[in-house]
Formats: C-alpha cells, sequence, structure tokens
C-alpha cells in the first residue's frame, strides 16, 4: 500500500469518526458523555456544555475532511499535528477530573498518538510532478521538484 493511500484512509476515517463523536454529543449528550472518562457530568442547565463538545469535534472533523477532499495534503499535516493537542488536552482532563488513566491514556492518548502519526505520515510524503496540479498544495509556487520530506 502506497503511503499516501495510507494516509488518505488514516485521515478519512480519523475525520469521519470524529464527526460522529461530536454528533453523538450534540444529539445524546448524557448517554455519550460516559464515554469520556470524567465521572461527573453537568446536569440541567449545564448539559449545553456537552453540546460544545460536540460542536467542537464536528467541526475538527470536518476541517481535517475539507483539507482532504481540497487535496491540500501537507496543510492537512500540519493542522492535524496541532488538532493532536485536543486529545491531549482531553487526557490531562480525565487525569485531573478524577477518571483513571486507563482512560486517559487508552481512550484520549490513544487517539492523540493517532492522530500525530498521521500527520507525521502527511508531512513526510513527498510531491510529484503528476500531484502538482489542481487542488495540490502548490501554493509556493515550487518547481516540479519533490518537496523534501518532514523532520
Amino acid at each position: 500500500m502506497k503511503l499516501r493511500h495510507l494516509t488518505t484512509a488514516l485521515a478519512a476515517v480519523g475525520g469521519a469518526f470524529i464527526v460522529y463523536v461530536g454528533l453523538s454529543y450534540v444529539l445524546a449528550p448524557q448517554a455519550t458523555a460516559a464515554d469520556f472518562g470524567v465521572p461527573t457530568w453537568p446536569q440541567h442547565e449545564g448539559t449545553a456544555f456537552l453540546a460544545v463538545k460536540g460542536v467542537r469535534d464536528i467541526a475538527t472533523g470536518l476541517v481535517i475532511l475539507a483539507l482532504l477532499l481540497t487535496g491540500h495534503r501537507r496543510a492537512l499535516g500540519w493542522a492535524m499535528a496541532a488538532i493532536a493537542f485536543v486529545p491531549l488536552g482531553d487526557a490531562v482532563i480525565v487525569l485531573n477530573g478524577g477518571g483513571t488513566a486507563a482512560t486517559a491514556l487508552g481512550v484520549h492518548g490513544s487517539t492523540a498518538a493517532a492522530v500525530l502519526v498521521t500527520a507525521a505520515l502527511l508531512l513526510r510524503e513527498r510531491r510529484t510532478a503528476a500531484g502538482l496540479g489542481r487542488g495540490a498544495d502548490s501554493g509556493s509556487g515550487s518547481t516540479n521538484s519533490p518537496e523534501p520530506a518532514a523532520v
């Protein structure tokens, strides 16, 4: 399997999954919240904060999918590297909020690792002359030579 196919699949699955998670928080917040990993959740008027999390997740997934669909793969790599902060922050929230280390690391830590691996693989992709057409990351006006791999 080519690296490009692997990174496309990882980004598409990751983007679609986080949109699904976000929709779950918007449509069934109390049922979904238990899987986050903290022992208590807002009640009554405070439940709107669960929808905030849902909207954040939906937006994150849509950014991933939009960059993927428009062919801006290098920007997608950088965006995913930045997006990895979200599950890392969630892991810290779980640990500081009385949740278990297993959930913090197993759910949120593994998510952050998967996002970072996908970001690193996207940033390692080399552009070919055939890939520098419409929709490709050619914003720098570069020549047809492949871009050096990110460190």
